[in-house]
């Protein structure tokens, strides 16, 4: 459960800054406090690892005298464990990750930039769905005690599979209606010659269509592009020629895009229990995750060859989330498309785990092969 802690944690000390300081305040530089907070957890992370005691499979094998004298060498030195070294990343450690990443901070960049949430508005929401949902990773990990950890892994990718676009659809409905009705009676078109837009760009895009792309896409508004050699863009029977910002948030504005949701047409309940169910879907492939890697290794190599999977799936594909999924939505103008980069990832660990991933649960885990 400290897996969704952490991410509560954070959620409180940002709405703790938020109510102590004025709004002005932490923009310009209160959001450096969680920070700045974070070196006091550093501490504490450190002070716990130091007073961590090897597990007893080790002790035994340190006393015997059969400990690896270079374990990442040795991690690698058979096709049998290299082969388990690559299905604990790209059949497990990747998946699971891009769905706790998607569960999470997805759905919360999702109602602050795509359904324009009041910021705190929707940081309460999550945290309180995160607090409903947390169970799940108990749940699951005692469940996978009794069915099998490979079971409830290909469950929750198929799941996450069929329900991933439907929730976040349901998830801009509940949060900014009147977004979504606007987004399918009036659809914009962005027409132009130069539309490449930059995503490194440090002082704004360097084109005109690229300013309007910008533009839609900070507001949560889907678009398609077009060529012609005038910039053009259109909302409904509203028509932009060129780039004016305050022309063509007048334009969305009569085509019925609101600039901010609106508290009193959101559905509270409903937001949160869609992210509960994201949760429960990231507590179905996460919560056997710490048992099913230490059954997966034998002993002799067990810590590096589960440690090198896991951080690269956690850092590689779920750090890259946010970074290819907004540019798969600048690319394509769907505010939805870059849930793909989810999606593809989690279909590519459902067949690596289907086909390369053995049951671990009733392995003994001082085997040493």
């Amino acid at each position: 459960m400290s897996v969704v802690g952490g991410f509560l944690l954070s959620l409180a000390v940002v709405l703790g800054c938020r109510a102590m300081l004025p709004a002005d305040d932490f923009n310009a530089w209160g959001w450096r406090i969680p920070f700045i907070f974070s070196l006091f957890l550093l501490a504490i992370s450190l002070y716990i690892r130091l007073k961590l005691k090897e597990s007893p499979v080790f002790q035994a094998m340190k006393a015997a005298g059969e400990t690896s004298r270079n374990p990442l060498k040795e991690s690698f030195s058979t096709w049998a464990n290299t082969k388990l070294v690559l299905v604990a990343l790209f059949g497990v450690s990747a998946g699971l990750t891009v769905i706790w990443y998607t569960a999470q901070f997805s759905s919360l960049y999702f109602l602050q930039q795509t359904a324009q949430m009041e910021p705190s508005h929707a940081q309460e929401l999550i945290a309180l769905a995160v607090i409903l949902g947390a169970p799940a990773f108990v749940v699951f990990g005692w469940l996978s005690d009794k069915v099998g950890r490979k079971k409830l892994l290909i469950a929750g990718y198929a799941l996450t599979l069929a329900l991933l676009f439907p929730l976040f659809h349901q998830l801009a409905d509940a949060a900014n209606p009147a977004l979504a009705r606007a987004m399918k009676a009036a659809p914009v078109t962005v027409t132009g010659s130069d539309c490449q837009y930059n995503v490194f760009a440090q002082k704004g895009q360097a084109t005109d269509c690229a300013r309007a792309i910008d533009y839609l896409t900070k507001r949560g508004i889907s678009y398609t592009k077009a060529e012609g050699t005038t910039l053009t863009v259109s909302a409904g029977d509203q028509l932009v020629t060129g780039y004016d910002e305050a022309a063509l948030a007048d334009a969305l504005a009569a085509a019925g895009y609101p600039l901010k949701a609106d508290p009193a047409q959101m559905k509270p309940a409903l937001i949160i229990a869609i992210v509960v169910a994201m949760t429960w879907l990231s507590g179905m492939t996460y919560g056997q995750v710490a048992a099913l890697l230490v059954e997966l290794f034998p002993a002799r190599v067990r810590y590096t060859s589960l440690s090198v999977p896991y951080h690269l799936g956690t850092g590689y594909f779920g750090g890259f989330l946010p970074f290819v999924s907004q540019y798969i939505i600048v690319k394509s103008g769907d505010v939805y498309a870059g849930l793909w980069y989810t999606w593809g990832v989690v279909a590519m660990a459902l067949v690596v785990s289907l086909l390369f991933l053995p049951e671990t649960k009733d392995r003994d885990i001082g085997h040493d092969s």
